[in-house]
């Protein structure tokens, strides 16, 4: 069998080995992939590895040899679904390998904007010249007894609660409907204008929707309380860019930490990205909070295990 990984530079920097996938068949990877280049890259395979290259209705009908789609991820939005189903091609993804680094990864957003230490830490040559023992350059916020909002309680935003109530930060959720509410029904669900109103720190921690698209946006970011912290380690869509900066400039917002955008990555003329936005407490992170070696280590061991039992005839975390 032949197994062709399109983009393993999204998985690894020399520090995954892939033998177990070398043990199924006869493994190779790219590190990236164009375009133009997939379809002669996987003419002849059987199953196809991908977290970022876009595999579209065009494509897939191009691959007569293709039995197989492992996303190396958990949002499958670079498959065309639909193609796959006509083909009864199935697709798999993996879910939950990167919970605990996600939510450390917002924690530690939410920890550098409270307490400022990326600006103390970057002006280390700026304390020899205080006249005073230390520095009240930067405002320092204490989080307990603030509120924490969450949008999205899943496996991530259940961990990260669990996070901020070690804090001393009380936690409320952004009801949804339709929601069963089994994670955590203690928690107080909400509705938009109020959880809004009364969070301290939002947190985004929810799928892409297109009811959710631009969740944050010039109306909500109005509503929330004068000094609030807005945090997004989810999908770059669920914040309008533009609005988020002018919130910022106008200091509307006492500061944000983002993991993601809308466009990865992003160009040089990025909203967000402007230099009179450094003065403002704005984070950003290059996709990064779920990168620990553990869990890219979890995300290979569900990539096989997908593969295995697909070739004993029962797939796992089929999405389609």
């Amino acid at each position: 069998m032949n197994i062709t990984f399109l983009d393993s530079s999204t998985l690894t920097r020399g520090d995954i080995d892939f033998a177990p996938l070398e043990a199924l068949g006869t493994f190779t990877h790219h590190e990236h992939t164009k375009p133009a280049e997939v379809i002669e890259r996987c003419r002849d395979v059987e199953v196809i590895l991908t977290n970022k290259v876009v595999l579209d209705a065009g494509t897939i009908g191009s691959l007569p040899s293709l039995q197989l789609i492992l996303v190396c991820a958990t949002g499958v939005n670079v498959v065309d679904l639909e193609a796959a189903r006509e083909r009864d091609i199935p697709v798999c993804n993996v879910a939950g390998y990167s919970t605990p680094s996600v939510a450390q990864h917002t924690a530690a957003l939410l920890l550098a904007l409270a307490t400022r230490v990326h600006r103390l830490a970057a002006e280390h040559d700026e304390w020899p010249r205080s006249p005073i023992f230390t520095r009240l350059t930067h405002s320092v916020t204490e989080l307990s007894g603030k509120v924490c909002g969450i949008v999205g309680l899943g496996d991530i935003g259940s961990a990260f609660a669990a996070i901020v109530e070690a804090l001393g930060m009380k936690v409320q959720i952004l009801a949804r409907e339709g929601s069963p509410n089994t994670n955590r029904p203690d928690l107080p669900r909400l509705p938009a204008r109020e959880f809004f109103a009364t969070s301290d720190v939002i947190s985004l921690h929810c799928p892409l929707t297109a009811e959710n698209e631009g969740l944050i946006n010039r109306d909500t970011l109005a509503s929330m309380k004068p000094g609030a912290l807005l945090l997004n380690v989810s999908r770059g869509p669920l914040v309008d860019e533009d609005a988020l900066a002018g919130a910022l400039r106008s200091d509307q917002l006492a500061g944000a930490g983002l993991d993601v955008l809308s466009v990865e990555p992003p160009p040089a003329d990025h909203p967000l990205l402007a230099a009179d936005l450094v003065d403002k407490n704005l984070i950003i992170t290059p996709h990064t909070a779920w990168l620990s070696l553990e869990s890219r280590q979890r995300l290979l061991a569900g990539v096989a295990d997908n593969l295995k039992n697909w070739m004993a005839g029962t797939p796992s975390n089929r999405v389609a």
